[in-house]
């Protein structure tokens, strides 16, 4: 059994039913953020599942110069705390760089540092110092227990508030693959690890200037993911991802959500109430 790990008032781990994270992939207007923060809790209160909304106020790794990055730190944020006002959901969103973790962190509930940065000692310190929650994804460069190194990192700090994200692992050019193995490997360290749906399905780079995706295998990974075990789970949503300015061909349609997490669900609570193989 996985730490517990409160934020804002929700809790991840231990035994307790999945943690939902969703979002859009990135700020693109408040009435984006609005309308599926307010369907997203909606979905989460119906089924009795926590909810942590995550949208990026800048997608920092974009594939070019020219794809859509968000709004900024400043707005962005504005955007967040306005939306866990209104709504009263906790908010987690990217952080890139050093400079940004005690702006973003007087704001956030919880920071995310991104799979590309997960090795980034300087950040992963600075992240963990402001005692705050931190979702550190996983790289998809790295081996399952190689995150014990990571833990490492950031839990010489005290703080112990983190979790870990499984995204995928990259198999040849443009593709990722999601090993299951790791997922129990990577809880045997004690801490919640979370399953990233949507960015398990993605391509990157696949359509040159920008990553493509197959979020018709959202299901069945969904499914296999639940039944290995974890403690949540990650998925970026869109009222309409075909429009969507960042991530879309991964992003799960906001009007799919809750199918999905009720099938889910299910499986949530068998895993747990199952005992050990």
């Amino acid at each position: 059994m996985t730490k517990e790990i409160h934020i804002g008032g929700t809790t991840l781990g231990g035994n307790n039913p999945l943690l939902i994270i969703a979002g859009p992939c990135a700020i693109e207007s408040q009435d984006v953020v609005f309308n599926t923060a307010g369907k997203l809790k909606e979905i989460c209160a119906a089924l009795n599942l926590s909810l942590l909304f995550k949208s990026s106020y800048d997608k920092a790794n974009r594939t070019s110069l020219s794809s859509f990055r968000g709004p900024g730190l400043e707005k962005g944020l504005r955007i967040l705390s306005d939306m866990r006002s209104k709504f009263n959901i906790p908010v987690i969103s990217d952080v890139h760089s050093v400079e940004e973790v005690n702006a973003a962190g007087d704001i956030l509930d919880a920071m995310q540092i991104p799979a590309f940065l997960c090795r980034q000692t300087d950040l992963v310190l600075a992240a963990s110092k402001t005692g705050k929650p931190v979702n550190i994804k996983k790289g998809q460069f790295l081996a399952p227990w190689d995150v014990k190194n990571i833990i490492d990192k950031f839990t010489s700090t005290g703080n112990q508030n983190l979790f870990i994200t499984e995204r995928g692992t990259s198999f040849g050019y443009n593709n990722l693959v999601v090993d299951f193995r790791g997922i129990p490997i990577m809880r045997s360290f004690g801490y919640p690890v979370i399953f990233d749906i949507t960015h398990s399905l993605q391509l990157p780079g696949g359509m040159g200037k920008s990553s493509g995706g197959q979020r018709e295998f959202a299901g069945p990974l969904t499914r296999a993911a639940v039944a290995v075990g974890v403690d949540g789970l990650f998925l970026e949503v869109h009222p309409e991802p075909e429009k969507a300015l960042c991530d879309g061909p991964n992003m799960i349609s906001l009007d799919e959500v809750e199918k999905l997490l009720r099938t889910v669900k299910a499986f949530d609570e068998l895993t747990k109430s199952a005992a050990p193989l």
